[in-house]
């Protein structure tokens, strides 16, 4: 399962580098590209902060921080700390994007996002941001319903 697992990070990964490298060889020059009128648009975005812009500018820290949670994440599942499926696999995901993320922050000084939900004025975001997102609701779904069940089963 953890072999299943580390391709996944690294399929995943690369998912997000390839589309990262297409949105600046191809999407920068435009700046942005409607897909769905006033709906959804390729835009090109360089963001030097966290989530929603947070903490611009503070790039070695959100290069550190995120170094020390790879290293814990590969840590928990390679020592299989957490035996359900639910949450290692959400481990999994938040790993990916992390990497991802961590990537373009230390080769490119900032993270490139290219997702633009215009009707809703939601973040530009990219394929690494999805898969931290959809790891942490599996995650959080695990330590809210089924942590408990999974520590006793284990006892």
């Amino acid at each position: 399962m953890v072999i299943v697992q580390f391709l996944t990070v690294v399929l995943l990964t690369a998912l997000d580098q390839i589309t990262k490298l297409w949105a600046v060889k191809s999407l920068r020059p435009f700046g942005e590209i409607p897909i769905i009128e006033g709906v959804f648009n390729l835009r090109y975005v360089e963001n030097t902060g966290a989530a929603f812009s947070i903490l611009q500018g503070k790039t070695i820290l959100l290069t550190v921080i995120p170094i020390v949670a790879c290293v814990f994440m590969v840590y928990i599942l390679l020592t299989k700390k957490i035996s359900s499926r639910l949450g290692s696999w959400g481990i999994t995901l938040i790993l990916s994007g992390a990497l991802g993320n961590l990537i373009d922050r230390i080769f490119r000084g900032a993270v490139v996002d290219m997702f633009d939900f215009e009707l809703i004025n939601f973040p530009v975001f990219n394929v690494a941001d999805i898969c931290v997102t959809v790891g942490a609701v599996l995650f959080f779904i695990y330590a809210i319903f089924f942590y408990d069940k999974a520590e006793k089963k284990d006892e």
